[in-house]
């Protein structure tokens, strides 16, 4: 059951996405449009889904410090990555099979990207090849690697995204070992359509070789024995920004740092890769400080509010991605829907910078906000 503790008052039934006040209702929306297994797949945490709980609730721990008789005229959102100024901190996350939750699938998703002038990440599990996704965006579209288990894969793989003018490559890392997505599997068990009509495998699964982009790659995806040492070979190979995706501790952030690579997103995969019962948001900062300014640092996980982003920010991410949000909205309406949860989220920011007397990205500090440990 979907618990209402994001505000008060009557659930609200959308007939357009123009009718959502937050973007928390789409989420009843997506659940009456999906059948059980795509909505099973997309709402799974691992294991009692703890982790997935505690990507919200970690919110509870910052407060914001708003400061009062500031100038805040004018709200300036915009941000530098990379030596591209973003028009908004807030980015798409990838998400794998779009097409599992709309007709148009991450064809849909570029073109509010597009709209809406928001930086997107493509899933390696995508359902639409990489160069058909970027033509739809039509600016620099950033890839999302699962990396193939052979190093011939790897290449091969690599190259066909520098072809298709991605600068920036995000290897995601919180999965070479394995996941558990019970909650996944409970409602597969519910779904009785015939899988095999649009999936490769009766039980709805995806063969890596039915996927667009690792069609003639043979071994399949995340190479359990991958290390450090597979960064450093990564990171000689291409010429692309190199990203880790799924650190959460200054130790590896360090050892990020170290091998040169060009930036980090502080991820658990949405409570989706190990049970770990830590929130995103209470893992940034210490990521953070182990960046030591020297490489971006973005974030994912659980968020879902304005508020949500600003504390990110003032916690030192350079940007804020979403997931789970857009995709429901992506589910009950297409492409409308995506371009209103960022309308939503970018309302609420700009919102959020003028009450806290912060208007400009820049002024968004750790003095912003403050701990349940520091009050008093």
């Amino acid at each position: 059951m979907l618990a209402r503790a994001w505000a008060q008052g009557p659930a609200v039934t959308l007939n357009g996405p123009k009718d959502a006040l937050t973007v928390m209702d789409f989420e009843e929306a997506a659940r009456r449009t999906l059948p059980p297994a795509h909505w099973g797949y997309m709402a799974s945490g691992v294991d009692d889904d703890y982790t997935l709980r505690t990507n919200r609730e970690g919110f509870q721990r910052f407060q914001l410090r708003p400061r009062r008789l500031v100038d805040v005229t004018k709200v300036d959102m915009k941000t530098e990555v990379f030596g591209t100024v973003w028009d908004t901190p807030i980015f798409i996350c990838p998400v794998g099979g779009h097409k599992m939750f709309h007709p148009d699938g991450e064809i849909a998703t570029a073109r509010a990207a597009k709209a809406k002038k928001t930086v997107q990440i493509l899933s390696s599990a995508t359902s639409t090849p990489v160069e058909d996704v970027a033509k739809a965006l039509g600016s620099p579209l950033w890839y999302q690697l699962y990396m193939p288990v052979r190093w011939e894969g790897t290449e091969k793989l690599v190259r066909r995204v520098e072809e298709a003018g991605c600068p920036v490559l995000v290897w995601t890392v919180d999965l070479l070992a394995g996941r558990n997505t019970e909650t996944a599997e409970r409602f597969r068990r519910t779904d009785t359509r015939e899988c095999t009509g649009c999936h490769a495998t009766a039980r709805g699964g995806r063969a890596p070789d039915a996927m667009p982009m690792y069609k003639g790659i043979e071994g399949g995806f995340n190479p359990p024995g991958a290390t450090w040492e597979t960064v450093d070979r990564l990171r000689k190979f291409t010429k692309m920004k190199l990203i880790l995706k799924g650190l959460d501790t200054r130790e590896d952030a360090k050892l990020a740092r170290e091998h040169g690579v060009d930036g980090i997103v502080v991820s658990n995969h949405g409570g989706r890769a190990t049970e770990t019962g830590r929130s995103t948001i209470e893992a940034l900062g210490e990521v953070v400080d182990a960046a030591a300014s020297q490489i971006p640092v973005f974030v994912d996980g659980g968020f879902r509010r304005g508020t949500d982003v600003f504390k990110a920010l003032a916690l030192g991410a350079r940007g804020v991605g979403i997931g789970r949000p857009y995709v429901w909205a992506l589910s009950a309406f297409g492409q409308e829907g995506v371009e209103r949860v960022l309308d939503i989220l970018h309302a609420e920011l700009q919102l959020t910078m003028k009450q806290c007397g912060t208007p400009t990205v820049k002024q968004i500090t750790r003095a912003s906000i403050m701990t349940s440990e520091t009050r008093g």
